[in-house]
């Protein structure tokens, strides 16, 4: 965050400055490195340009999994942490990334541990991460816990592109299909009309209605526009709401069949995180603290309660099971991770068995969709074209 800062030097001259810290303390400490004494600090407040630039230097935020990456290599090469730090600010062209990896520097350099310089940029550094880093300062395994979240992200993403890349083809012939269809109706179907107007003959009722249709769209274009752009604006705003409240999500759940894929995948994402930080050397208790705030409401509420039961000596597979957190072959594996004492590499393996069975699913619903959608795409588009040569073919019928 950049400051405003009013100091005074040991000469009792007054100057200004704009310094990037995490808070004014942070501010006062780099001034005092100066030999400056701090008289006065505010959050500065840039022109339209400045801040049209900053955002511009914000846009590209630090990527936590390529941070991860790059620091893994260089301590498997032998370096330091404070020496990894310091070769990836040389490497770094971004400013904002360069100023986020010396307040980490600038930490350490203090006598923090990395855990807690990562801590106070909480907006960057996700509580999973800095968990698992604080776990790994336990146990002087910081690489090999650095591994464990660069695989964790990675499946993790891997699921959430699939469904991304599902979804891609399906919104692409919706978004042709209804500009062909607006294009006919809004365009073709008035100039239809006026051939049909002087022809003196009695149209097909739903080749009538199509043209009255397209001759009201064609006569209140702006109108519909607008309408369009607001219901689309009213509609944006609304989903928004429903997902804030988790409405959408308890009304897709109760789908069926989606609705058990729902569920699959957040206790898959469940499983795969409370997984990798008891791998990590965490404690149960705290890792399903920790994993509190990735999870949806209905996930939560029952987390906090299988945590209170395990506080009091149920098993985790007790637990779980009386809070509807399992499924019939998920509980068989977290009753052998119990008795073997590889608890996190049971989760792992159940989150592994649900990914796969996920993936599954979505090809299966993927290539069943896609035909549905262009087979109900072209159907209105042929209603339409069919409609409009209807009376065509009324006189063909009649001069034979």
């Amino acid at each position: 965050m950049l400051y405003e800062v009013r100091t005074l030097s040991s000469d009792n001259l007054i100057s200004e400055h704009r310094v990037d810290a995490v808070d004014e303390d942070d501010v006062r400490r780099k001034m005092a490195a100066c030999g400056l004494h701090t008289t006065a600090i505010s959050p500065a407040k840039p022109a339209l340009l400045n801040t049209f630039n900053s955002r511009q230097g914000q846009g590209k935020q630090l990527s936590v999994v390529l941070f991860s990456q790059e620091l893994l290599a260089l301590l498997r090469a032998g370096l330091s942490i404070v020496e990894c730090l310091e070769a990836l600010i040389e490497k770094e062209s971004n400013a904002n990334n360069r100023s986020v990896i010396s307040r980490l520097l600038d930490g350490l350099r203090e006598g923090k541990r990395f855990s807690s310089v990562l801590g106070e940029q909480a907006d960057l550094f996700p509580p999973l991460y800095v968990g698992i880093i604080r776990a790994a300062e336990g146990t002087s395994d910081l690489p090999r816990s650095l591994e464990r979240y660069i695989n964790y992200q990675q499946r993790i993403d891997a699921v959430r592109s699939k469904i991304i890349s599902a979804s891609i083809y399906p919104i692409i012939l919706f978004i042709v299909g209804g500009t062909v269809s607006l294009f006919l109706i809004a365009y073709v179907v008035p100039r239809f009309a006026q051939v049909y107007k002087g022809a003196g003959r009695n149209l097909p009722w739903m080749s009538q209605l199509l043209l009255d249709w397209g001759q009201f769209a064609a006569s209140h274009t702006s109108t519909m526009i607008s309408t369009i752009a607001i219901s689309l604006l009213i509609g944006t705003i609304v989903i928004r709401h429903l997902l804030n409240t988790g409405a959408i999500t308890r009304g897709i759940q109760n789908l069926p069949g989606i609705g058990e894929r729902i569920r699959t995948y957040e206790l898959s994402r469940l499983y795969l995180t409370l997984g990798m930080l008891l791998e990590g050397g965490i404690a149960i208790v705290p890792a399903m603290h920790t994993v509190q705030g990735i999870v949806s409401n209905n996930i939560q509420r029952a987390l906090l309660i299988a945590t209170s039961e395990i506080q009091s000596g149920t098993p985790l597979s007790t637990a779980f099971e009386r809070n509807h957190l399992t499924t019939s072959i998920s509980l068989r594996m977290l009753r052998v991770g119990e008795r073997s004492g590889e608890m996190g590499q049971m989760l792992t393996q159940s989150a592994e068995f649900y990914d796969g069975e996920i993936s599954r699913w979505i090809d299966r619903f993927t290539r069943m969709f896609e035909p549905l959608l262009m087979a109900a795409i072209g159907l209105i588009v042929g209603t339409i074209v069919v409609l409009l040569y209807m009376p065509i073919f009324d006189l063909a019928g009649s001069l034979s």
